[in-house]
């Protein structure tokens, strides 16, 4: 297990490693900031540094946070180019960071060991931008009541709560499900928790570190005054008669209606699945009237992309023949093609099924454009049609595969814990051609039942002959979907690994990520076709079953998990020598910047250097920019230098003129 089989918080690793951080995972700095005063947030684009010694799983999972930031927020991260503030991200002792912009030049954040979890990711960083933790509101005896007495000795301050010239909750309701939050059993002293919430259903769900909850989001947006987020585009589930500014083409034989049933199916939306009265729409696309090859054509609204890369998602249900076709096309628009012209980006088909289906479609936008959906009658016989709802376009990377797990409430309540109620995924290739697969313990593990297990496998492929074997820093994410409709307010589940190539199998000498059929055990295919299967890595603690009937991550009886296998060998190349490196030795001297003038504090080979600041005609310089140089007084310094050398010339002159005559007069 990646994680020791064990569902450790932030506040379990840290006090396992003996930190006494303040409220378990904050540094303080010279004083105790807040997010009371402008003069602690960052601007909406945040340099930062990844140092060395971060795990390259933590590398990884940090950009993946990132983009979590960009596509719910309009806060940025940027590479750091020299900028006075910027985040330093370091494998240091746990998981902390500082409160706010503490305007100290190099300010660090730690991504310790098992801190590489995205959800405990975006609670540090949630730090660095300027959060409490969510119990320490000045209001939270009204939602939660703390049980001193089963705290431990001396932790009693970590449960302090502020007052409203420290922390201001930014008029945004108690959040239980905020991933700032402590959770039950933060502290404790022995088996009863610490917390406990006022309203009894939210005992289990107060510590989620799965993703930012809605009012995470609408305080962050608030506090740096976001109107809209960066790699969000369009989300729409049709349940406003405007179906979100999507227009019907009249370049087509026919139209797609937006229905809340079909008589052929489906019979509900896949937003609310029929469970709401008077909701519950789609739009669908008749196939069982009309000839072969009449088409309707349903567009986006017009879209301006600013990254170059997005991903379609949507829900998609087909009631009619297997020869209807569903094209999803992208009208980009330019100076030369004012009415737009249309590039084909994949075609769906197949067998008709009694239940919706998630797709995802890539797209490489660069000029504005819409989303087409054409909906195409083949030529066979159809009493239905093609159906779409719960549409999301972001700027963000699709994911590589798709386990769609049908019946997942019969798997729940029949499979037994262990290697019994195992089930494995169909066979994947990454983007470099390794073969993998992933299984899933429904009802977890013998030693941690009531839990989702999850573990990914290399598997003998057709490619092995030709790869890089053991395999190198490929990460593979497993993420469980919250299937809201709205991709923003989605909550899901994410654990990331990455094949380290030097990793031991256990306590065998076999490289835990080599080939297959030299390290693995024979399996076999439901068809009967044998292969080898590695040992694999995951966890035990991937998802309680509490937290799995939260949200929407069963929805239809489904559930899915989405998979990426990629290469992030381009992390491993050490930064830049002028980049800041931590070392517990200069640790002291560069948070607290000792240079003068604005000059930028960094540490090169272990020793604190100071920066200085320099303009067109002016500079500053010594060891801490104490000294201000120009191009005046460089003038000033050259005419005097030229002056004085001219005078002392002239004196040795004369002198050597005056002896000279006295000689010669004797």
């Amino acid at each position: 297990d990646v994680d020791g089989g064990l569902d450790q918080d932030i506040f379990d690793i840290n006090e396992a490693l003996g930190l006494d951080l303040f409220e378990g995972d904050i540094k303080l700095g010279r004083e105790r900031n807040s997010i009371v005063g402008d003069n602690y947030r960052w601007p909406r684009v945040i340099p930062y540094v990844l140092e060395d010694s971060l795990e390259m799983n933590a590398k990884g999972l940090i950009l993946k946070a990132f983009e979590q930031y960009r596509l719910k927020t309009c806060i940025d991260f940027k590479p750091w180019a020299g900028e006075k503030n910027y985040i330093s991200v370091f494998k240091g002792s746990g998981c902390w960071s500082s409160v706010g912009n503490l305007q100290e030049g190099l300010q660090q954040l730690s991504i310790g060991a098992n801190c590489d979890k995205i959800g405990t990711i975006q609670h540090e960083f949630l730090h660095a931008l300027g959060f409490w933790h969510e119990q320490s509101r000045s209001d939270r005896d009204d939602y939660v009541s703390i049980v001193w007495d089963r705290i431990q000795t001396g932790k009693d301050s970590n449960f302090i709560k502020y007052n409203d010239t420290t922390s201001d909750f930014l008029n945004v309701p108690y959040d239980y499900t905020s991933v700032l939050h402590y959770s039950q059993n933060a502290f404790k002293n022995g088996t009863e928790p610490t917390i406990i919430t006022n309203i009894p259903d939210f005992m289990d769900v107060i510590g989620q570190r799965m993703d930012f909850s809605d009012s995470d989001l609408r305080k962050l947006n608030q506090l740096y005054n976001c109107s809209s987020s960066l790699s969000f585009m369009d989300t729409c589930s049709f349940e406003l008669e405007n179906i979100c500014g999507m227009i019907q083409s009249s370049d087509d034989s026919s139209d797609w209606q937006r229905l809340s049933g079909v008589p052929a199916g489906p019979n509900t939306d896949h937003t609310n699945m029929g469970e709401c009265e008077d909701s519950g729409y789609f739009m669908h696309f008749n196939t069982s009237a009309g000839a072969e090859g009449s088409t309707a054509l349903l567009e986006s609204r017009i879209l301006y992309p600013k990254r170059g890369f997005q991903c379609l998602q949507f829900y998609f249900y087909t009631s009619g023949d297997e020869s209807d076709r569903l094209l999803v096309w992208v009208r980009e628009y330019s100076s030369a093609q004012p009415n737009g012209t249309l590039r084909l980006m994949e075609e769906i088909k197949g067998s008709p099924a009694a239940y919706w289906q998630l797709h995802h479609v890539s797209l490489d936008v660069t000029s504005k454009f819409r989303v087409v959906f054409q909906g195409v009658r083949g030529s066979g016989l159809s009493s239905g049609g093609l159906s779409i709802d719960d549409i999301n376009l972001s700027e963000t990377q699709c994911p590589h595969h798709v386990w769609h797990i049908r019946n997942f409430t019969h798997l729940l309540n029949t499979s037994p814990a262990g290697t019994a109620g195992r089930i494995y995924s169909p066979p994947f290739y990454s983007s470099k051609g390794y073969a993998f697969q992933v299984s899933l313990y429904v009802n977890g593990t013998s030693n941690n039942p009531f839990n989702l297990g999850i573990y990914l496998s290399l598997i003998s492929g057709a490619n092995d002959a030709q790869l890089q074997w053991p395999c190198a820093w490929q990460q593979a994410t497993m993420v469980l979907l919250d299937q809201h409709p709205d991709i923003r307010q989605r909550m899901s589940n994410q654990r990331s690994i990455t094949t380290d190539p030097l990793q031991l199998s256990g306590s065998s000498s076999n490289y835990l990520w080599d080939r297959p059929d030299k390290v693995g055990s024979i399996a076999t295919f439901p068809n009967g076709t044998k292969f080898m299967r590695g040992p694999g890595s995951g966890t035990n603690a991937f998802l309680t079953h509490q937290r799995l009937r939260s949200r929407d991550f069963i929805k239809e009886d489904s559930i899915y998990i989405l998979l990426t296998m990629e290469d992030i060998s381009h992390l491993l190349p050490a930064q830049p020598s002028v980049s800041p490196t931590f070392d517990t030795n200069t640790t002291k001297m560069c948070p607290d910047n000792p240079c003068e003038n604005d000059g930028v504090c960094i540490l090169v080979d272990r020793a604190p250097v100071c920066r200085c600041p320099a303009g067109d005609n002016w500079w500053y310089m010594g060891e801490k920019c104490e000294r201000k140089g120009s191009t005046h007084e460089n003038t000033v310094i050259a005419v005097s230098s030229t002056i004085a050398v001219f005078a002392v010339m002239l004196i040795v002159t004369i002198t050597t003129a005056v002896c000279l005559k006295k000689k010669y007069s004797q």
